[in-house]
């Protein structure tokens, strides 16, 4: 069965996440002070990572609410004491540069131009709707996808089949007939595919590996892999 629609995950896939978040926090400590527990700036950005990535995970598994997830991530960064009103301001005061350094990835307006014509696009994310349509609409995108669905609002996120299912019927295709498109290779692209649904593993890095997964290096090889093999058998690599 042909592929008849892309469903796109958002942040490190068509949006520059990573660096927009060490730019902002740089210039956010650069204005704060560094918290007393780092030695270096380029530590407290390696740790603002790692609670980033375990916060979003408890939220992600039902642990915690959007506003606690936030506050959860500045306690662990900064105090844990802080009351919730003074990891919010902090929270808040982060953001502002946060969003300042905000950038698609270069190859992801040429790629959406060459796919719009043959395909039905959609974003389902791990985040909230609030937060990514924001997103998507600064960076003029938005008018792109015809749905975007996010784990907050739906109650489940990615691996879980109930999330990608969720997409599918906002599109009103079946599984076999979407293709996943992200950057974490269990989250995104294992998840899709045991969901029912093609996988692509975007993997910028270079990390490699996985050779059950389709990989792909950047975004430009996307069209020529749905053109090459829309049916996507045989895992393929490239790069």
């Amino acid at each position: 069965m042909a592929i008849r629609a892309v469903l796109w995950d958002i942040d490190d896939t068509i949006f520059d996440y990573t660096t927009a978040s060490r730019s902002g926090m740089r210039t956010h400590l650069g204005l704060e002070g560094l918290p007393v527990a780092y030695a270096t700036v380029e530590g407290a950005l390696d740790r603002w990572s790692e609670v980033t990535a375990h916060h979003w995970a408890r939220f992600a598994a039902g642990e915690t609410d959007w506003a606690g997830q936030r506050r959860d991530r500045v306690r662990s960064f900064v105090d844990e004491g802080m009351s919730d009103e003074a990891a919010d301001a902090w929270f808040e005061r982060h953001v502002a540069h946060y969003e300042a350094a905000w950038s698609l990835f270069p190859d992801t307006l040429p790629v959406l131009d060459l796919l719009a014509a043959d395909y039905r696009h959609a974003v389902l994310s791990n985040s909230s709707l609030l937060n990514q349509d924001r997103k998507l609409r600064t960076l003029g995108v938005r008018d792109r996808f015809e749905a975007l669905l996010c784990a907050a609002e739906l109650g489940v996120a990615k691996p879980e089949a109930a999330a990608f299912h969720a997409a599918c019927e906002a599109l009103g295709l079946p599984p076999e007939e979407i293709v996943y498109v992200g950057d974490q290779p269990d989250i995104d692209a294992r998840g899709a595919v045991e969901a029912g649904l093609k996988g692509v593993w975007l993997d910028r890095s270079g990390t490699g590996g996985r050779p059950e997964l389709v990989r792909i290096t950047g975004l430009d090889q996307l069209p020529g892999l749905l053109r090459l093999d829309t049916r996507f058998g045989a895992p393929v690599t490239f790069g």
